[in-house]
């Protein structure tokens, strides 16, 4: 009988983590994290962003491979392949404004497209797009697919609302904050909880990103002036404790079960 090394598509533990309050915590700081990370190499280090995109592009390579070798949800890995979609998510985006010239309404309607067509063929092969039943390697793989465009759209769709619309970035984290606030609420009060997952999911990308930038941008342009480096510093040090926790939970429910 095949198994999980043989066959691909053969069922396995979920290894998408439950959806609480530590996951969208971590969700937002990852992207941040990854923003700022991936700014600092081109820009302060100096490589440039072709440079940039070649070493994070291997760097998500390698992590997609040990998460999709993995047999369960390890937190260390999942949350570092989302730091490094973030990253590349963002730089795909940069590449067509920055590179092609391409203006943000144009790309936020291309990802926005290119999502639901990766929801469409994910449902029409799997006949569901929860995130609860991620239990074969084909699904996993529409999974992490789906994040990386998530990451592009959430990119070019925040860009145009406090960039090209003119809403600022101290606005666009009141705004953003209130979207998921609203979404939530409806899932709460019964709306398709995967539609909801997904809008809120998309918009922890633009939270996370007009959130970062308030922080670290100099006082003289509207910002906290914290600074990038200690922007990065603080939010990986949030996530390191968060994902740390969430492992020793792990670990204390796998013992005990095994008692």
């Amino acid at each position: 009988m095949a198994n999980a090394a043989t066959n691909p598509f053969v069922n396995m533990l979920n290894k998408v983590p439950e959806v609480t309050l530590s996951f969208w915590i971590v969700k937002i700081m990852s992207t941040t994290v990854g923003e700022t990370g991936a700014d600092y190499l081109a820009v302060q280090a100096g490589l440039g962003t072709a440079i940039t995109a070649a070493i994070m592009g291997t760097w998500l390579l390698l992590a997609l491979i040990l998460q999709l070798r993995a047999q369960r949800y390890v937190p260390w890995i999942y949350w570092l392949t989302v730091v490094l979609v973030s990253i590349v998510g963002t730089q795909i985006t940069d590449a067509l404004t920055d590179g092609l010239g391409i203006n943000l309404y144009t790309s936020t309607a291309i990802f926005a497209v290119g999502l639901a067509a990766v929801f469409y063929v994910w449902h029409r092969s799997e006949r569901t797009l929860s995130i609860h039943t991620i239990v074969t390697r084909r699904r996993e793989l529409f999974y992490w697919l789906a994040i990386l465009v998530t990451f592009a759209l959430g990119t070019a769709a925040g860009d145009l609302a406090t960039e090209a619309l003119g809403l600022g970035f101290r606005l666009g984290v009141l705004i953003f904050a209130l979207a998921i606030a609203v979404t939530a609420l409806a899932s709460f009060l019964g709306a398709n909880k995967v539609l909801t997952f997904w809008i809120a999911y998309i918009l922890t990308r633009p939270l996370g990103a007009s959130l970062v930038v308030n922080l670290s941008q100099a006082r003289a342009y509207g910002g906290l002036g914290f600074g990038t480096v200690a922007t990065s510093i603080a939010f990986l040090t949030v996530i390191v404790a968060l994902v740390v926790a969430v492992s020793l939970a792990q670990k204390r429910s796998d013992r005990s079960h095994a008692v």
